[in-house]
């Protein structure tokens, strides 16, 4: 790991040397940014694979129903059946999670970078970089404790969260405005029966945005800049993707 960590902190500085000329002291926190969106550039093959994915699932919906209705009695015949027209369609029930999947070693990258004091023997000056005046490796208590909420640093954390706040409001419209305009069929398990507890599960998917608010208070500011560039992105990608899709796909790429 503190291979790694060195040479990811050799990329962030390079970034920020980069940077600088444009950012001054931001320099560091715009090439989290940076990379960020380098990252899910990166996947953004994936998330049209999983687009590509859930719209072919909900085309199938209808046919899992009659093979639901012909093997209900017969849970056996009824996954072989399954696999078989996934199979035929060249659908993978597990491509809507590629995407998330391949970002989590980019995060916690970065959180244990800036949550290291040393890196490769040596001090981590990356940890005394600022964002208008917030250094990237304190996280929200620290501000609180420096001015406050309305604090220079406070101020920081509170644009984070209102950009996650509006990010999150615009997922939960939109997938429930999908989801009153095409009601979504209860999701099923291998065997095509109704998996249990899936329709709570359902109704609480468009709240789940509003869970990166924690996620941005509890990790170092580095890391929440991650979180927000990356949640807004998903906002933004997923509107695109799934522009054309009824309210099942938009439903299940409102979560993060």
């Amino acid at each position: 790991m503190s291979a790694f960590l060195s040479a990811f902190a050799s990329l962030v500085g390079a970034f920020a040397d980069l940077l600088h000329p444009l950012f001054q002291s931001a320099s560091t926190a715009a090439a989290i940014i940076l990379f960020t969106a380098l990252v899910r550039l990166a996947v953004h093959p994936l998330s049209r694979a999983a687009a590509r994915g859930q719209k072919a699932r909900t085309r199938l919906q209808p046919q899992i129903a009659e093979l639901r209705k012909k093997h209900g009695k017969n849970p056996e015949r009824m996954q072989k059946a399954l696999m078989e027209l996934h199979k035929e369609e060249q659908v993978s029930p597990l491509s809507g999670c590629l995407p998330s999947l391949f970002q989590m070693p980019a995060f916690f990258l970065l959180y244990h970078l800036f949550s290291s004091t040393r890196i490769g023997g040596e001090a981590n000056e990356l940890l005394g970089h600022q964002l208008l005046g917030a250094p990237l490796g304190e996280r929200w208590h620290h501000a609180l404790a420096e001015g406050g909420v309305f604090g220079g640093q406070g101020l920081v954390y509170l644009g984070l969260f209102a950009i996650v706040a509006i990010v999150a409001t615009f997922n939960y419209r939109r997938t429930k405005r999908q989801m009153a305009l095409n009601p979504v069929t209860p999701t099923t398990g291998p065997d095509g029966q109704p998996v249990p507890g899936m329709g709570a599960m359902a109704k609480v998917m468009p709240l789940m945005s509003f869970f990166t608010l924690f996620t941005v208070a509890v990790v170092p500011l580095a890391a929440a800049l991650y979180v927000v560039t990356s949640t807004t992105w998903t906002a933004i990608e997923r509107a695109y993707l799934y522009r054309d899709a009824p309210a099942a796909g938009g439903a299940m790429a409102s979560v993060v």
